[in-house]
């Protein structure tokens, strides 16, 4: 089964996710639903949503609610991205430009905020406050993500434990409460909903090893962003650091720099580093790691075309080029 696959499987949820989506953005406020629409509608692979919408189906899902969670997660990575490109100064995202760059930066923030918001509206219409505890907990824990990211950038002496604490609260985490709100609305055991929230948790960092990997390694065109933005942005994601340790005295000296001052100058030259130290290879390695750790917690579960599924989109989230 492949990723189109999954998502033949789950095509009427996942209408009903994008029907769901569109309803809850209306706004009589004109330039919230350009926005909103502009960073919806732009693409993208909507894997948040497609895991919840699956994970809910393989704890047994018999409703439809678990198509106003999937809603609710992509609602939130949403705001996110908003969020980001303007602290990125991104403006290049999914092959088109940011909302940002059309809208410039007060518009994207404050859209962000009002889809952030409007997440929170949804939560309480699913009527648990387990949910929301989660869905609350998790949402902090992606801020102090983002200002974690922003402490380490420039920092050529980032250590990977610092690198996977930001990738756990930044990516992870959303995957994670993903998986876990699924479990609770099907009133799945603890066992259940601890299986889940590990497979979310574990796919989630799988799939941000992948992405920081692709910054060098994929094309522009396929990758849909600017190839080098990381280290155009100062950030120390795990290619650079691996290669920080063991490339040679120029190879630091340049990988350094570039951290230190946010250029993407010297790519082709750090690409070359990256690849000969392993870097990329390390990379994958404990992607691959994280992947199958993630198809581990699944053991729990009731064989299903839905569970076969789950283990198909951890394959690939290691094995994607975009």
């Amino acid at each position: 089964m492949s990723f189109e696959s999954a998502k033949q499987l789950v095509a009427a949820d996942l209408q009903e996710v994008d029907r769901v989506i569109r309803n809850r953005l209306a706004s009589d406020v004109v330039l919230v639903n350009q926005v909103a629409e502009y960073i919806i509608g732009s693409g993208g692979k909507r894997l948040r949503p497609l895991v919840v919408v699956i994970a809910a189906k393989a704890c047994g899902s018999t409703d439809q609610r678990h198509t106003e969670a999937a809603a609710i997660i992509e609602f939130i990575h949403t705001a996110t991205l908003l969020h980001d490109d303007v602290v990125d100064g991104s403006s290049l995202r999914r092959g088109q430009d940011t909302a940002n760059a059309v809208w410039g930066n007060e518009a994207s923030v404050l859209v962000g905020d009002y889809v952030y918001s409007r997440s929170f509206e949804m939560m309480v219409s699913l009527g648990s406050m387990r949910i929301m505890d989660v869905m609350s907990r998790a949402t902090n824990r992606i801020a102090e993500g983002e200002v974690l990211q922003l402490m380490n950038a420039h920092d050529p002496d980032c250590t990977e434990e610092r690198y996977f604490e930001v990738i756990y609260r930044k990516t992870a985490q959303l995957f994670e409460a993903g998986t876990q709100i699924a479990a609770i609305l099907t009133n799945s055991p603890p066992y259940i909903e601890e299986a889940m929230t590990k497979y979310g948790r574990h796919l989630g960092t799988a799939f941000q090893l992948v992405d920081d990997a692709l910054d060098y390694r994929a094309d522009r065109d396929t990758l849909g962003k600017n190839l080098g933005d990381d280290l155009a942005e100062g950030k120390p994601t795990l290619p650079l650091i691996y290669a920080l340790k063991h490339g040679t005295d120029e190879q630091r000296a340049l990988i350094r720099t570039s951290i230190e001052n946010g250029s993407a100058e010297a790519l082709p030259q750090i690409t070359t580093a990256i690849e000969s130290t392993g870097g990329l290879a390390y990379t994958a390695r404990l992607a691959r790691q994280e992947a199958s750790l993630a198809i581990e917690a699944l053991a729990v579960l009731p064989d299903s075309e839905y569970k076969q599924a789950l283990r198909e989109l951890a394959d690939f989230a290691v094995e994607r080029t975009y």
